[in-house]
């Protein structure tokens, strides 16, 4: 009985491997965008619903650094994250493109993928006094004068960008004629909008949706294929033009991160995907369940290189 007993004190003082880095840590989270928007807003819910699901017990210790579709965060989270097993950066699509558009001295390519989380579409909005109030408004309004037609979105070359081309194109105009003004962050966009500093906006559909509720701007159309739930709007392809688009969200450890991490990493984001608390998150923020990690997420992320390069070629936006 006494050795039963001396078995289970040791036991108690057993941590295993894969549980440090949640107990005992602080995770360091890499924002690579000004706070109040997309980025933001994936990285600091999903944090959130890993410790309400009792998956991260650590402290955390957030960095927001916007800029160049994310590419000044991305430089910063190689150059001072390497190694660190509690070290996550958050990205998504607007980087892939940027790290394209921007020719980028740094890549994904020194990150460990870890899981792709979310999907989300835009909204196209304008201040509530503009004329335009339809898609064939906003397509008149660039075919007639597109360097009159300022439209706010996030970096040059990211989603919101290459929407705003895709729906000129239809329009038969150029992207090179177009007045697009990028802004470091969802949130910027919003209350550049909201403000009418610009003509119109495109941006992710939950970062417009709380202003168009209460009734600071109007969003005219959405970018998925289908209407969005809870936006009285129509898809540009209800509209005649035809376009689709959407903005994926994920997150990447830091380079070098250890095999026993980058499994314990995984293993938490897997049981997060399959948990309550995350079905809760989804729907509250309005997000699509675009869940991929390990190999499955490495795959999709060299395939994610070659389409965009593709697209951002199409629409005159990349060499």
């Amino acid at each position: 009985m006494k050795r039963f007993v001396a078995v289970l004190c040791a036991m108690a003082f057993v941590t295993f491997p894969w549980s440090l880095p949640a107990k005992a840590d602080t995770a360091r989270i890499m924002v690579p965008a000004s706070a109040g928007g997309g980025w933001d807003g994936t990285a600091r819910q999903t944090i959130l619903a890993l410790q309400q699901s009792g998956l991260f017990m650590g402290g955390t210790q957030f960095t927001n650094k916007g800029g160049a579709g994310g590419t000044i965060g991305l430089a910063e989270f190689i150059r001072t994250g390497k190694g660190d097993d509690n070290a996550l950066m958050f990205m998504g699509a607007i980087m892939v493109s940027s790290i394209i558009t921007s020719k980028s001295p740094v890549s994904l390519d020194g990150t460990t993928p870890l899981a792709r989380l979310t999907n989300e579409y835009d909204a196209v909005a304008v201040p509530t006094s503009s004329e335009i109030r339809t898609p064939a408004d906003l397509v008149e309004a660039l075919r007639k004068s597109p360097g009159a037609l300022a439209v706010g979105g996030g970096s040059l070359g990211g989603v919101d960008h290459v929407a705003l081309a895709l729906i000129a194109r239809e329009a038969g105009v150029a992207a090179g004629k177009l007045n697009y003004i990028p802004f470091p962050g969802g949130g910027d966009v919003v209350t550049a909008v909201a403000g009418g500093k610009v003509k119109a906006a495109i941006s992710g559909a939950s970062e417009l949706k709380p202003l168009a509720d209460a009734g600071r701007v109007r969003i005219i159309a959405v970018t998925g294929p289908e209407r969005l739930k809870g936006i009285d709007a129509p898809t540009l392809k209800e509209a005649g033009i035809d376009v689709v688009i959407g903005n994926w969200r994920g997150v990447v450890g830091s380079p070098g991160m250890s095999e026993a991490a980058h499994a314990a990493w995984l293993e938490r984001f897997d049981k997060l995907a399959a948990g309550e608390v995350w079905k809760q998150t989804l729907e509250r923020q309005g997000w699509e369940d675009a869940y991929l990690s390990g190999d499955a997420f490495v795959a999709f992320l060299t395939a994610e290189k070659s389409r965009w390069k593709a697209i951002l070629k199409d629409v005159g936006l990349a060499d």
